[in-house]
């Protein structure tokens, strides 16, 4: 049986994000998630870590057949947090530009624990990050246009979330693949190719953090084959 594929979109995204994704995909069974952390709510209505992971794994149990996740960024927390133990379920776990965090690791706590310039800590007290410069950080190899209108259409993000630790890891029983965006400005080199070294494969395409929106097609075919892996 063909796995369904389940994608987790990151911080600051809704799940909106894999629309261009989906349209290259249209013979394959797709189902995506919207993370409370992140949601189109108010601020003071966001979920944390854990909250997300709990839908992931909702989402993954309601799937009638295998299931091959695709988590992005910080997508990948969730995702990892979520599917432990469900060996039996979930063939593949996809690392997309993503923080596949080991058990104690906290997204805050890979990046040193101090946040990055561009999280915006102007709101930290409110409970929400909100995302600066996502035209270069997130977007930088799309075309102007596409760049504001990709960063206009991003929310509110939890603080709790990249602070919460992961309690279980899922790519420790699960197969796992991670993708590289070799021009990615959001996740450092150096820490890309540490956390793609906890994966099976690595893949590695010529595109930034967001290659859903620069090469959707090219995407697409890596996915497909990573489906046709999940069904040897």
């Amino acid at each position: 049986m063909r796995p369904t594929l389940l994608l987790v979109h990151g911080a600051w995204h809704d799940k909106a994000m894999w629309d261009q994704l989906m349209t290259e995909m249209p013979d394959e069974k797709i189902r995506r998630i919207q993370n409370p952390s992140s949601a189109p709510v108010p601020a003071n209505q966001l979920g944390d870590m854990y909250a997300d992971a709990r839908r992931i794994r909702d989402a993954a149990l309601s799937i009638d057949g295998p299931v091959v996740a695709v988590a992005h960024s910080y997508g990948g927390a969730p995702t990892t947090e979520a599917l432990a133990g469900l060996e039996d379920k979930v063939r593949r776990i996809v690392y997309l530009n993503a923080f596949m965090l080991d058990e104690g690791e906290s997204l805050l706590g890979l990046v040193g624990g101090t946040p990055p310039p561009f999280w915006g800590t102007d709101h930290v007290g409110e409970g929400y990050y909100e995302m600066l410069d996502a035209e270069n950080v997130f977007y930088a190899d799309l075309e102007p246009a596409a760049q504001k209108a990709a960063a206009d259409a991003l929310h509110a993000h939890s603080v709790a979330a990249m602070n919460q630790p992961i309690t279980k890891a899922a790519w420790k029983t699960i197969p796992s693949s991670y993708v590289i965006g070799e021009l990615d400005n959001a996740v450092p080199k150096q820490a890309r190719e540490f956390l793609a070294k906890r994966a099976q494969h690595t893949h590695r395409l010529q595109t930034g953090h967001s290659p859903f929106l620069v090469k959707p097609k090219e995407l697409a075919e890596l996915l497909r084959a990573e489906l046709d892996l999940a069904e040897e």
